[in-house]
């Protein structure tokens, strides 16, 4: 795992703020060379530690009802679902869980009907999947990247 200096956090939080900010601002915002800015995210973006993305705004591209599903699975089934689950489109996040549930996941839709149709049609298919929890998002706080 690469390790991260302070200079390193520094400048993903400059990204973080602003990712379309120039190297050369940050630079002179953390009293570094250009030169230092731009080998530093190479250097990172090489290691895996972040990756530029461009952040939709679902609501604002037609995909009004967004959901989290909590899936409970068949004993040794749950990668198979997992990996099922990852071909939809819609579905924006798979991730396996302990708690409630065997995994979680996070699903963009622009109607109800379509979520009905996922629900009763593509998740119905999945050999493995024992039952689902669906959680209709009525009003979002937060959607953050940033840690």
């Amino acid at each position: 795992m690469p390790s991260l200096d302070q200079t390193d956090r520094a400048i993903l939080r400059a990204l973080q703020h602003n990712a379309k900010e120039s190297y050369s601002t940050i630079a002179r915002t953390l009293n570094v060379s250009e030169g230092t800015i731009r080998s530093r995210i190479r250097k990172m973006l090489d290691d895996g530690v972040f990756d530029f993305i461009v952040h939709t705004d679902p609501k604002k591209i037609g995909l009004d009802v967004q959901v989290i599903v909590g899936i409970n699975t068949r004993l040794g089934q749950q990668q198979h679902v997992a990996l099922q689950l990852q071909t939809f489109e819609a579905v924006r996040f798979v991730g396996a869980f302990s708690g409630n549930h065997d995994l979680m996941i996070q699903a963009y839709f622009s109607t109800n009907e379509e979520l009905v149709s996922f629900i009763n049609a593509d998740l119905a298919a999945i050999e493995g999947i024992l039952d689902v929890d669906v959680n209709v998002e009525l009003k979002q706080y937060k959607d953050s990247f940033s840690y």
